[in-house]
């Protein structure tokens, strides 16, 4: 307790000192009398407005972030400053000499840089102070934590899984070998600057990493679905046409995400794999937590039970917190600006618009959900939940515009590197155990954009191969990143784009072209099944050779009459997908697992009527997106479909020797890897253990 005074003390008067420079400073800001006072007096007039200041910071705050928890997280941000500024205001008014005075748009910024003051301070005391530590990094958490056990110690470890939304695994280990995340070189036995192999420089090896490759669409939605929920089937792409509801489902869109989650307990029939004192934040998908934070799937419910936005509270309940996030969202801003005007100046190849609203996007990702989510983590660690389920998307809406290997990115993976130190550090003052779990969903496969390389997009090129008129300045495909529907969730804006919307066109016959990363999917609306080869060749004869023998797409997949399932490539390639193992056609360049990814979309009931799979090269990991994106993912080809898994050695290893594969494919068995080492921990069990459904799920 003598430290925690000892330290609010020197926080005072760091701050009495400051609010005596800014009154020096700024004209607008007085401490003293028209007739001026004794410097004693001014002295203790600014101890007596700095004192006041901090009270109300404390008490004050709490409740006034509270009540606005239903304002929009954008909304909330501007306000901080504002808030901020009423309370020294009113802690002004509060001193019994009556001779401060400040304006109130200086107050702003009299409050903003107290608050940045003894936020530093605080934390500059605290860092060899373990239970200083620990109290401030309670006050971060969850209010709720007063309802965890409070017995000292739990028995059981609990687990941690940290999701880096869009990092491949080779990206990660270059990162690591670069230097440039020290804390994820230390787990894996590193030396600094990831000099050495395992167990070198001192560090002990403490995780395993494991590279897994995902299904056809290698996107978050299909993932996390099948890694949260045990079950991604149906989920052809991050976006597409629905013949039986005419809706098109987009991943990130809320109403989307709560349908998906829906199908997915229907189809596995468990809740999710935090079904039990679990909590799930900035996800896609809850999971079946009960803690909630950020979560799409539930961002379009009204009412009580709706928590998604809860996880604003733990933060900005902290003015200090709130004042540094909103400092560096601006600086975030900045620095996209920055960096995107350098690459236009310097005609950097391949780029993407950075414009609009995008600056504002990237900071919401990198800066406030970053942080949002990093509290929630901390405060469901420190009340003891048993397992914690977190995705954090900065560097995937960063590669998506500036690219997987840019130097934006590596800069994000330094950040994030520091969230995962801060992670650690919390572990050691947690009531239970934590073993942490570093995975990603999907990586990211460098490249230009469709409509860069041909001057037209897919949709252009369909409707070409249709006989149909194209266009002369055709629409943009707009980015489908996880961070844009966070902001529009954080927005209460739940649908993802009003051109997503599917209306009927002019003709009925015409087609519905939708992109997801370097995966395309073609669907005619009026024919209410999926149509054959044959049917498309009768309706529109130009149209898959157009596509097939383009060079700028690997291969095409559609429904045949006479072969069941059937892969178009160029020169007339046409190979059943029976016959895909002895004769892999235009998929021998997509590497090992491309036949079955595709053989197993092809049973979805939701199919396209044409899947289209951009040109991929081998040699550079390059492909084509469809959207106006030069890191992306979706499809198939490169570095999109080789995410990781990085656990500890207390846990057993995802594969085991004896298994037939010897690799993990599918996110639906690194769910079941998740649900084994649940079980290791001794902590939730998802409900159904039936190993006859986990033998239907594996096949």
């Amino acid at each position: 307790m003598g430290s925690a005074v000892w330290r609010s003390v020197a926080v005072w008067a760091v701050s009495t000192v400051t609010m005596l420079v800014l009154a020096a400073i700024l004209p607008d800001f007085r401490l003293q009398s028209a007739d001026g006072d004794s410097a004693t007096r001014i002295g203790a007039t600014a101890a007596l407005g700095a004192g006041a200041f901090g009270i109300l910071s404390s008490v004050v705050w709490p409740v006034l972030v509270r009540a606005l928890l239903l304002v929009p997280a954008f909304v909330l941000a501007v306000l901080v400053f504002f808030l901020n500024g009423s309370l020294l205001l009113l802690a002004l008014r509060l001193d019994p000499s009556g001779q401060s005075t400040v304006a109130p748009e200086t107050a702003v910024v009299v409050a903003a840089v107290m608050s940045a003051v003894a936020s530093a301070t605080g934390g500059a005391l605290a860092v060899r102070d373990d239970d200083a530590y620990r109290r401030r990094l309670y006050r971060l958490s969850d209010r709720r934590r007063r309802r965890a056990p409070s017995a000292g110690v739990l028995p059981t470890p609990g687990a941690v899984f940290l999701q880096l939304d869009g990092v491949g695994h080779d990206v990660l280990v270059d990162a690591v070998g670069r230097g440039l995340m020290p804390t994820v070189a230390a787990w894996l036995g590193e030396g600094q600057g990831g000099q050495g192999g395992h167990g070198g420089q001192g560090h002990r090896t403490t995780h395993r990493l494991t590279p897994w490759r995902t299904d056809w669409s290698s996107q978050t939605g299909a993932s996390q679905l099948g890694i949260l929920h045990g079950s991604n089937y149906d989920v052809p792409a991050f976006r597409w046409y629905e013949k039986d509801t005419r809706e098109i489902v987009v991943c990130n869109r809320p109403t989307s995400a709560a349908e998906l989650q829906r199908r997915a307990v229907a189809h596995t029939g468990d809740g999710g794999l935090l079904t039990v004192d679990g909590a799930s934040r900035g996800n896609l998908f809850s999971g079946g937590a009960e803690q909630l934070a950020l979560v799409l799937s539930v961002a379009a419910r009204r009412g009580r039970e709706n928590r998604s936005r809860a996880g604003y509270f733990a933060y900005f309940s902290d003015p200090a917190n709130a004042v540094r996030t909103a400092m560096s969202f601006v600086a975030d801003v900045g620095r996209e600006i920055g960096e995107s005007t350098r690459a236009r100046l310097k005609k950097r190849r391949p780029r993407v618009g950075r414009g609009g609203l995008y600056p504002f996007i990237r900071a919401f990702a990198t800066v406030v959900e970053r942080d949002v989510v990093v509290a929630a983590v901390i405060g469901d660690m420190l009340a003891g939940r048993a397992a914690v389920y977190a995705d954090l998307v900065a560097y995937d809406e960063v590669a998506h515009h500036s690219g997987p290997r840019s130097r934006d990115a590596e800069k994000v993976l330094q950040r994030l590197d520091r969230s995962l130190a801060l992670i650690a550090q919390v572990a050691e003052h947690a009531p239970r155990a934590y073993r942490v779990v570093l995975l990603s969903d999907h990586g990211q496969s460098p490249g230009e954009t469709f409509r860069a390389r041909y001057g037209l997009g897919l949709g252009e090129l369909v409707r070409a191969g249709c006989g149909l008129p194209v266009p002369r300045k055709a629409r943009r495909t707009h980015s489908g990143a996880e961070a844009r529907a966070a902001v529009r969730a954080a927005l209460r804006r739940p649908v993802e784009e009003g051109g997503e919307q599917y209306r009927p066109t002019r003709a009925p016959s015409e087609p519905v072209v939708l992109a997801s990363g370097n995966l395309g999917l073609v669907s005619f609306p009026d024919v209410p099944h999926r149509m054959s080869r044959e049917e498309i060749d009768d309706r529109h004869p130009a149209l898959l050779t157009t596509l097939a023998n383009h060079p700028g797409i690997g291969f095409v997949l559609v429904r045949s009459e006479e072969h069941g399932g059937l892969v178009l490539g160029a020169h007339g390639a046409e190979i059943p997908l029976d016959e895909l193992d002895e004769n892999p056609g235009p998929l021998a360049e997509f590497g090992p697992g491309a036949a079955d990814a595709v053989r197993r979309t092809h049973t979805f009931p939701h199919a396209a009527d044409i899947m289209v799979n951009s040109w991929y090269d081998p040699e550079e990991g390059e492909v084509l997106a469809f959207e106006e994106q030069i890191g992306s993912h979706g499809g198939l080809g490169g570095a999109q479909g080789r995410p990781f898994l990085m656990s500890p050695l207390a846990l057993s290893a995802p594969v085991s020797d004896g298994e037939d594969s010897g690799e993990l494919v599918g996110a639906e068995q690194v769910h079941r890897v998740l649900r084994r080492w649940l079980r290791e921990c001794d902590g939730p069990q998802v409900p159904v253990e039936d190993a006859a459904l986990d033998d239907r799920r594996a096949a």
